[in-house]
């Protein structure tokens, strides 16, 4: 699995012109699923995220986790994260997950992270979806 990890100040979903989800300040996660990824391993991937220490304290330091500043977690599909590039110009995808496999995971992960009482946005597994989002730093961490 791939992860891609935005601290932002507000991001939002649309789909078909219409806002699908948005959160305020929080992480953004554009979640990437192969076939030999496991709900072990979504699980222990998201509380690494929910707990990353990558908000500022009082004296300016990456210190704070999501629950630390009362912060929300948008997760977004994304199997281009992995395109591979290494022949020719067209990205091939055969390395990401099947489209069901996949799908289970990003449910699972989602269904994961409300659990722990995060407020949790998302998505829709397979849709255009148009993504707007104000990148809090930058801050930007690849998992």
């Amino acid at each position: 699995m791939k992860f891609v990890i935005q601290r932002v100040n507000h991001a939002t979903v649309n789909i078909d012109g219409e806002i699908y989800s948005q959160i305020e300040k929080g992480l953004l996660v554009f979640a990437g699923f192969g076939n030999e990824d496991t709900e072990e391993e979504v699980a222990k991937n998201t509380d690494k995220i929910i707990h990353l220490r990558i908000f500022e304290d009082e004296n300016g330091k990456t210190n704070l986790s999501l629950n630390d500043v009362g912060g929300s977690l948008m997760i977004v599909s994304q199997f281009t994260l992995y395109a591979n590039c290494k022949k020719g110009n067209r990205p091939s995808f055969i390395e990401a997950g099947k489209p069901e496999y996949a799908n289970q995971l990003y449910e699972f992960m989602i269904r994961y992270a409300e659990e722990k009482n995060i407020p949790v946005a998302h998505g829709s597994f397979g849709a255009d979806m148009k993504i707007t989002l104000e990148n809090d730093g930058p801050f930007t961490i690849l998992l």
